[in-house]
């Protein structure tokens, strides 16, 4: 008898748990699957496992994943059905799929130019930087301390730049050369007021030297902001009061080299001020414009190593007078002290940021090229000057070789000086086009009788000689003996440069490869990146970008396209792209997608512009106020004045929603003359406002069009779109929700999606016509923007399929509400959704903690010895943190993460707002300040190094204590100064 109870006691537990495992069923399947096939990407994809759904969902205080989407999104916005899209493939198929696609592009030899050029990766570059997750998934650098690493390589960046530029300060770089050149425009307009006598002037001078992606771009910008361009030559430029400001090409778009020392010197006399678009290689042999008293020197490093990826990412530089410091778009690396007195980086001036400005901001850039401006500053510490000399004299002995024998033959050759790119006359451009193409060599066709040719750093012997034999074949001309000719000067003497550059130490120490790869992994180890732990950055998504995503950005069939390469020779490219974008627009629900916007803040202009273009177009150009709400994104006010819209602020509510009474109040204020409201969504408090709806009605019955902020789409994708909310256009951060990775900064990319009605009116470019039916002109210099980047979330969406990005967005909520469970009890969320959930992040309250004397900032100190990268701080409510832990993050880090935040916590309420030497006030700790003799401290080396028994396995030193910002800004240091002017400042 007993052992029938214990058998049927036993049947009794195994059905119930059954039951249960029955009961969680739909979770697991509906989550990873049940057979957990390692070819499903979403299972390497996402972090969460069917083992730990249950405890979740107990912790959020949930039954089932299908109820905590439905406490999440509004009803009224879910979609019914799931994403068009095929299914995900496996890693390996993605990568079989791409090499085949690869195989449709052709890699000629080009000789385009028009500032694009080959360039040569060095193999250690390429694989310590380009290829490696310690460089490629970091972040921007707010928190200097866990930052020292890729800090230092953007000084090595600037003083570069400053240096072959002969300017005093640079930035640490720019989406591309138009865009810099347009921010070059725009602050010389904001200058005017310093020149009591040009505040009226408009006009800007721009030379017909000037590329004409360039042009397009400064077109673009211009007419909003009420400048008038004046393109012409400027040899016959007038120097009249009604001119502000005037840009130089150097050397000219198709090779000349102009001597502009007298034309800037007339300038200066006038109070017009100068910008000069250089190329920075022919300033190693060039008179740097600096020399000629110039205002601003923009332009592309994209020929310091970095593959011309059929049009970027490549990083802009962008330098000017130490006078114009608090003018200058983008980021600016600074040196400052820490807490103990030693050298330390930061971002300088950081009162320049949007978030702070807002519609007085002097640009809407907010990001920087930080990945490929450590490469090119690699690139030129590998190299160092007389190894820069050596490229930069090669290049130029080629392009005399190929002059010289052209002529020798009788050609015309018609540039009086040159550094590496010539123009000839033929008889018949479309024959020499036949002859070259057959020969898979590209060039650039000014008109029917005129060719220019830019030569690079890859050509050799060989390849003058096969450029000369095809001028040969189209004139049918014979081949002469192999006899020495004369080469000519091709730079005048006045015009060569004489001023040394690059003598820093820096720039001169790292030659052999086991130097440079050294450097690199010392600056890498002083960096917290995602390779270490998790970085919760609300509104920033640093999820996995999957090595599968990656590794084609290595392969030489998508990385050494030049841009203006004719459509047909880039069939793989084409095939990608027009795939992204159709894949793109599905996600949305809209109609049509540009990817020419190479980052967040280009994608927000460009979406103001194709509004604006839509309203003119219907007679209405006078719609010009955009509504923001007080919550929104630092960018979004200064792209709307940038789109030559007024910003007026509606408010938002108590529990962080936009106010429906106030929006309502001034949307019907303004309805004459409504343009647009900008809105994030979910809301940059991390809430689905269930009025969303009801708020894009209103805009639309006011005549308004609603530009949907694409910055939380992790939250929206294969669940709700910008399109069933109301929304017109959005733009999407292709380097947040998408997987590409941000770089310590950058590249991003952010291309717009738009409804049926605003189609016609996408960006163009004037070289490759993309774009609508009454295009907008270009938005940045390439035609697909950072063409090679595409290639990521092309493959993110690829292997994720229909169902995976599903579950990624769920995943993305269920890991942002089980920290909110797990902390509830310890801090307070500060806004949430009717039914108390958050979006895939959330805010939490710091404020109260100002009792104890700890401030938000202490505690984003503090995580650095927990291992961990503080989330979002003070923004967008100042004294909270922000914190968004994506998908691709698995239940053990985030109880990691957790922990250490509950221990912070027990140590707060530890301190004293009485005594100030605590563990808090003192993060982060370094290993100098622990290992040091002297220890006066209150509490134990032990606590302030390893506070959980985790940290002691995968411990993380900072390099530097807190940084000293306001020693830093009062004493502006951005280039590699000797170490005696530090002790000096």
């Amino acid at each position: 008898m007993p052992k029938v109870n214990l058998w049927l006691t036993t049947l009794v537990q195994s059905l119930s748990k059954l039951t249960i495992f029955i009961e969680l069923i739909p979770n697991f399947v509906h989550f990873i699957g049940l057979n957990m096939n390692t070819e499903v990407f979403a299972a390497r994809h996402i972090g969460i496992t069917e083992r730990d759904l249950p405890h979740m969902l107990k912790t959020i205080g949930v039954e089932s994943m299908e109820q905590l989407i439905y406490e999440t999104i509004p009803d009224d916005i879910k979609l019914n059905k799931p994403l068009d899209l095929p299914k995900g493939i496996s890693e390996h198929e993605f990568l079989s799929h791409l090499n085949e696609l690869a195989k449709k592009n052709k890699v000629f030899k080009t000789y385009i130019g028009l500032g694009y050029h080959e360039s040569l990766t060095p193999s250690v570059i390429k694989r310590n930087i380009l290829e490696n997750p310690g460089w490629y998934t970091a972040y921007t650098p707010y928190q200097a301390e866990i930052a020292q690493g890729r800090l230092e390589a953007l000084l090595n960046f600037q003083t570069m730049v400053a240096d072959l530029t002969g300017m005093e300060i640079a930035n640490a770089s720019l989406l591309d050369e138009s865009t810099a050149a347009a921010e070059a425009m725009s602050m010389l307009f904001e200058l005017r007021s310093r020149q009591q006598k040009k505040d009226g002037a408009v006009k800007f001078f721009v030379s017909e030297e000037i590329l004409p992606q360039t042009l397009s771009l400064l077109e673009t910008r211009a007419i909003p902001l009420g400048i008038e361009l004046v393109v012409g030559n400027h040899e016959g430029f007038d120097f009249s009061d009604e001119y502000y400001g005037a840009l130089l090409q150097y050397p000219g778009k198709h090779g000349q080299v102009n001597d502009y020392a007298s034309f800037v010197e007339k300038a200066k006399a006038n109070e017009i001020k100068v910008a000069v678009a250089a190329d920075i290689l022919s300033l190693v042999m060039l008179t740097p414009p600096g020399e000629w008293g110039v205002d601003a020197v923009v332009g592309t490093t994209q020929r310091f190593g970095i593959p011309l990826g059929y049009g970027g990412p490549h990083a802009a530089f962008f330098a000017t007078k130490e006078a114009y410091k608090r003018n200058i778009p983008g980021r600016i690396i600074g040196i400052t002290k820490d807490t103990d007195g030693n050298p330390a980086l930061r971002m300088a001036l950081q009162t320049r940021e949007q978030h702070i400005k807002r519609d007085k901001a002097t640009s809407n850039i907010c990001t920087a090229q930080v990945l490929l401006a450590v490469m090119a500053g690699m690139y030129a510490v590998y190299h160092g000057p007389e190894g820069l000399k050596y490229i930069a004299g090669k290049v130029h002995l080629q392009t005399k070789k190929l002059a010289n024998t052209l002529e020798n033959y009788g050609f015309e050759q018609l540039n009086t000086a040159y550094f590496d790119t010539i123009q000839v006359k033929v008889k018949n451009t479309e024959r020499l086009r036949e002859i070259a193409e057959s020969k898979s060599i590209n060039l650039y066709y000014i008109d029917d009788t005129t060719v220019s040719i830019s030569l690079n750093e890859a050509v050799s012997d060989a390849d003058v000689n096969a450029l000369v034999s095809c001028f040969l074949e189209s004139h049918e001309l014979k081949e002469k003996s192999s006899a020495n000719i004369e080469l000519e000067e091709a730079i005048p003497t006045h015009l060569q440069r004489q001023a040394p550059f690059m003598e820093h130490e820096v720039f001169n120490s790292y030659h052999s490869e086991t130097e440079l790869m050294r450097y690199i992994k010392k600056l890498e180890r002083k960096d917290l990146a995602l390779n270490h732990s998790m970085i919760s950055l609300g509104s920033c998504t640093m999820k996995l970008n999957a090595a599968s995503e990656m590794l084609p950005l290595s392969w030489p069939e998508w990385g050494n396209i030049h841009p203006f390469v004719p459509v047909n020779q880039a069939e793989g490219y084409q095939e990608v792209l027009k795939s992204l974008e159709e894949q793109l627009n599905v996600i949305t629900g809209f109609s049509a997608t540009s990817l020419q916007p190479n980052s967040g803040a280009q994608g927000e202009y460009a979406g103001l512009m194709v509004i604006r273009a839509y309203h003119e177009s219907r007679g209405e150009g006078h719609r010009n106020i955009c509504l923001i709400p007080a919550s929104a994104h630092g960018t979004n006010p200064a792209s709307a004045v940038m789109a030559g819209m007024k910003v007026v602020v509606t408010k938002t509510d108590e529990k962080g929603n936009i106010d429906m009474v106030d929006l309502e109040e001034k949307a019907e204020k303004h309805a004459e003359n409504l343009a647009a409201l900008m809105v994030t969504y979910p809301s940059t408090h991390g809430v689905f406002e269930s009025s969303i709806k009801q708020i894009t009605k209103l805009i639309h019955d006011n005549g308004g069009q609603v530009y949907m902020d694409g910055a939380n789409m992790n939250a929206q994708v294969g669940l709700t779109n910008p399109a069933t909310i109301g929304a017109d256009v959005c733009h999407l951060n292709l380097h947040k929700t998408f997987a590409i990775p941000h770089g310590g900064g950058g590249p991003g990319v952010g291309p717009i999606c738009v409804a049926e009605h605003l189609k016609p009116f996408l960006p163009t470019n004037p070289v490759i016509e993309t774009g609508g039916e009454n295009a907008i002109t270009a938005i940045s210099a390439a035609p697909w923007g950072s063409s090679l980047v595409c290639l990521i979330s092309y493959g993110y969406i690829k292997m994720l399929g229909t169902g995976g990005l599903t579950k990624a967005t769920e995943a993305a909520i269920l890991n942002a509400n089980y920290i909110k469970g797990r902390l509830k009890d310890k801090f307070d969320v500060l806004y949430t959704g009717e039914r108390g959930r958050a979006a895939h992040e959330m805010i939490i309250d710091c404020r109260p903690f100002k009792a104890n004397g700890i401030e938000v900032t202490d505690i984003a100190k503090r995580l650095i010895d927990y291992g961990f990268h503080a989330p979002t701080v003070s923004f967008p409510v100042a004294g909270t943190m922000m914190i968004e832990p994506t998908e691709s993050e698995s239940r053990a880090e985030l109880d990691r993460f957790c922990d250490a935040l509950l221990s912070i916590r027990t140590e707060i309420d530890e301190a004293s707002a009485d005594e100030t030497d605590n563990v808090l006030k003192n993060a982060p700790h370094t290993l100098g300040m622990l290992t040091s003799d002297s220890w006066s401290h209150p509490y134990s080396r032990e606590k302030a190094a390893y506070p959980l028994p985790y940290v002691a396995e995968n411990k993380f030193w900072p390099s530097i204590r807190r940084t000293d910002e306001a020693f830093g800004d009062r004493n502006l240091m951005c280039t590699c100064a000797p170490i005696e002017d530090y002790i000096e400042a």
